[in-house]
């Protein structure tokens, strides 16, 4: 229930962009930068875990690596939001699509794992769908590619530090909060305190909420059942993209979908095979 939860609420987020979409994206991005920060740090003074925070800010190599993951989840937020307000859900729906076998590539290059013949089935056909999109829809897909590249290598870099999901956040907001404060301060036209206050300040809840109730289910769950989760929340942005913002779903988007869809199938029925085949092949006779 708490994957299903945070996966949920990831797909729906859409919605509440939408009603901050007459505030400029970077105000927007540097508002929940904020509030994030003040919602996290609450949740840290309640638990009483400061100390293992300062154990992690201590290692120099922490520090590195989790201000690069700073500034990746800082531009995944920027072009998410811009893709909200210019409403442009169905391409960042087909980011969110892209960005699991896009982790997989990146586990191939960075990481030396190895992929088997049915992944790189999968990652030809999300391929496809791309280029058919890059090449068809006359316009280059750099809100769906510029998604999936920033939150692949953000994963790429986590994946790197050994830090509690909660304190890596917290960590990560406050490398982002000296800049957003001084935009929101002596940015052109902006103001901290805008009107639209404590709709903006409910973003901290917004960023938050959805990755503790992750980091709760990922303690719990297998990956297998974690990796078919993971596309409740791009699913749900479709939907919405289609019904609530009124996208239009021409031939090239729908062609760019299905293979993407048909590379994820491909993906997840050879995990599934994959897993069970050891305990097929070790059952006693």
């Amino acid at each position: 229930m708490l994957g299903v939860g945070a996966y949920t609420l990831w797909g729906l987020v859409p919605i509440y962009f939408h009603a901050v979409a007459h505030i400029t994206p970077l105000v927007v991005v540097c508002h929940r930068i904020v509030w994030s920060s003040l919602f996290l740090a609450l949740i840290v003074c309640w638990r009483r875990e400061w100390r293992p925070i300062w154990g992690v800010a201590s290692v120099r190599r922490n520090v590195l690596f989790l201000l690069m993951a700073a500034l990746l989840i800082a531009i995944n937020w920027l072009v998410f939001i811009y893709a909200i307000t210019t409403r442009q859900v169905l391409q960042a729906s087909l980011g969110y699509f892209i960005n699991p076998l896009l982790s997989v590539a990146l586990g191939l290059i960075f990481l030396g794992e190895r992929l088997r013949p049915g992944q790189w089935l999968a990652l030809f056909f999300a391929g496809l769908g791309v280029l058919n999109l890059a090449v068809r829809a006359g316009a280059f897909p750099w809100i769906a590619l510029s998604l999936a590249t920033s939150f692949a290598l953000y994963g790429l870099v986590r994946k790197t530090v050994s830090v509690h999901s909660l304190h890596g956040l917290l960590i990560e907001t406050l490398f982002l909060l000296p800049p957003a404060l001084i935009w929101l301060l002596l940015g052109p036209s902006n103001r901290l305190l805008q009107d639209n206050l404590g709709l903006l300040s409910l973003s901290g809840l917004v960023t938050a909420v959805p990755l503790l109730m992750f980091g709760a289910a990922v303690r719990c769950l297998r990956l297998s059942t974690l990796g078919f989760l993971q596309y409740v929340g791009p699913s749900i942005q479709f939907f919405l993209a289609l019904v609530f913002f009124r996208e239009p779903l021409d031939l090239v988007r729908f062609v760019s979908f299905s293979l993407c869809w048909l590379g994820i199938v491909t993906y997840l029925t050879e995990s599934v095979l994959t897993h069970r085949a050891p305990v097929v092949a070790d059952r006693p006779e």
